[in-house]
C-alpha cells in the first residue's frame, strides 16, 4: 500500500478536490472530524501501522486478488478483457479493504464501538466481520427497503455479532441509512463512524480511497506480468458512492493513455424518473458532509434514486469521482436493470462467475462504449452474487 496520494486523489487542505470535497458538518460532528483527520494524519503513514494493514490484507483477505483474463468476454468484444476478482475476497467484495483499514485506525485511537452504514449489505458484512475480528461492537444502519431485499446479508451481519438497524425514513435506502448514522455518531461522540464509500466529510474520501487503492496497485504489477505493461487501455466499475471506482482507478488517474470509465446506474433510464445516474442528472450540491454532484430538485432537495442494485441506489457520488468527472479526466456511462441483469446471466452462465449486481453494470457497461482491436480492458469485479440471487431468479 502507498500511503502517499498522487494527484485527483490528493485534497487540498481543507479537503476540496477542485470545488468538490470539504466538510460541511454540523458543530456538533466537527470534534469528531477534527480527531478523525488528525489520527488519519498521524497513524496512517507509520510502518507499524502499513505492515499491519498489509499483513491482513494477505493472510486474512486473502490478497492479491487474481487479474482473470475472461477468453470470452474478450472473444465477444473482439479485445482483451480481464476481471480484477474483488469478489474472491474474504466476505464477497472490495469492501472489506476499507474496513480493515479504517478498523485498524479506530483501534490507534481508542474506540470501543463501531457504526456503519450499508446498502447492499457488503460494506455492512465487512465491518460486522473486522469488529468481530479486533473485539469490537458494531452497530449497523440499513434502509429497511435495502434490508428486505438482502435479507441474507442482514443475517451475515447478525450472526457475525453486529446489531442492525432499520432507517425508516424517506426512500429507506443507503441516503437514509447514511442519514441514521450520522446522527448517531453526532449523540455517541466516543465511537468511530467508519463510512464506507469514498462519500462523506474530509478526510472520508480520501482514506477510503487510500484504503481501496490496493486494486490498482495490484491491477499494475500483474498486468505487467501478463502483458509486458502495467497499462491497460481502459479500466471500467460501477459508482454509486464510488469506493471500489476510485481503488480501481488510484494508480491510473496520472496516465493519460488509460481512460477511466466509471458506470453509473440509470435504473429504468434516464429520463423515467427512477434512475441513479448521478453524473448525468446531477448538480452541484451538499450531501452528507461534502460539496459534489447529486440529483436534486430546483429548490436543493433531494430526489429519491432508484436501481435494482442496493449498492448503486444512491443520489450523489464522492467528490473525487465528480471532480474527475468534471475535468473530463474519467467518463461516464449508464445501465438500466435490465442491461445489468442480462449481464449477470451472461457472465454466469458463460464463465462460472455469479457477479453482484452491483458489478454486473460494469460488465454492462462494454456494450455501450467503442472498443478497439488492441485494447486491453480490465473490469473491476467488485463483488460476488450470492445477496441477489432473489432478483436473479426472480428475472428469469
Amino acid at each position: 500500500m502507498q500511503l502517499k496520494a498522487q494527484p485527483y486523489t490528493q485534497p487540498d487542505d481543507l479537503g476540496f478536490y477542485g470545488e468538490f470535497g470539504g466538510a460541511f458538518i454540523p458543530e456538533l460532528l466537527r470534534p469528531n472530524v477534527e480527531e478523525l483527520d488528525s489520527a488519519f494524519r498521524q497513524y496512517c503513514s507509520q510502518d507499524d501501522f502499513k505492515l499491519e494493514f498489509i499483513c491482513l490484507l494477505k493472510d486474512y483477505v486473502g490478497r492479491p486478488t487474481p487479474l482473470y483474463h475472461s477468453k470470452k468476454l474478450s472473444k465477444k468484444y473482439k479485445c482483451t478483457v480481464y476481471l480484477k476478482r474483488e469478489d474472491l475476497n474474504h466476505t464477497g467484495a472490495h469492501k472489506i479493504n476499507n474496513a480493515l483499514g479504517q478498523i485498524l485506525l479506530a483501534k490507534k485511537m481508542g474506540k470501543k464501538t463501531i457504526i456503519a452504514e450499508t446498502g447492499a449489505g457488503q460494506h455492512g458484512v465487512a465491518t460486522a466481520t473486522a469488529c468481530a475480528l479486533m473485539d469490537m461492537e458494531c452497530v449497523v444502519f440499513m434502509g429497511e427497503i435495502d434490508m428486505k431485499r438482502q435479507a441474507p446479508n442482514v443475517k451475515r451481519m447478525e450472526f457475525l455479532g453486529a446489531t442492525v438497524i432499520p432507517a425508516t425514513s424517506g426512500s429507506k435506502t443507503l441516503k437514509d441509512a447514511t442519514n441514521e448514522a450520522i446522527r448517531y455518531w453526532i449523540n455517541h461522540p466516543d465511537a468511530y463512524y467508519l463510512i464506507g464509500s469514498v462519500v462523506g466529510p474530509h478526510p472520508y474520501p480520501e482514506m477510503v480511497a487510500l484504503f481501496q487503492s490496493v486494486i490498482s496497485q495490484e491491477m499494475r504489477s500483474q498486468l505487467l506480468e501478463k502483458t509486458g505493461s502495467e497499462f491497460p487501455t481502459k479500466v471500467v466499475a460501477c459508482v454509486g458512492g464510488g469506493s471500489n471506482a476510485a481503488g480501481a482507478f488510484y494508480h491510473y488517474y496520472q496516465e493519460e493513455s488509460v481512460e477511466l470509465i466509471a458506470v453509473e446506474a440509470s435504473g429504468l433510464g434516464l429520463k423515467s424518473g427512477k434512475s441513479a445516474a448521478t453524473s448525468f442528472l446531477g448538480s452541484p450540491g451538499v450531501l452528507h458532509g461534502s460539496m459534489t454532484l447529486l440529483m436534486q430538485g430546483e429548490f436543493g432537495q433531494v430526489t429519491e434514486p432508484y436501481s435494482i442494485s442496493a449498492g448503486l441506489d444512491y443520489p450523489g457520488i464522492g467528490p473525487l469521482h465528480a471532480h474527475s468527472i468534471e475535468e473530463g479526466r474519467t467518463k461516464t456511462v449508464s445501465v438500466t436493470d435490465k442491461e445489468a441483469l442480462s449481464a449477470a446471466k451472461s457472465l454466469s452462465q458463460n464463465e462460472g462467475i455469479i457477479p453482484a449486481l452491483e458489478s454486473a453494470h460494469a460488465l454492462a457497461a462494454l456494450q455501450h462504449i467503442e472498443i478497439k482491436s488492441n485494447d486491453i480492458i480490465v473490469i473491476n469485479l467488485s463483488g460476488r452474487g450470492d445477496k441477489d440471487m432473489k432478483h436473479y431468479i426472480e428475472s428469469k
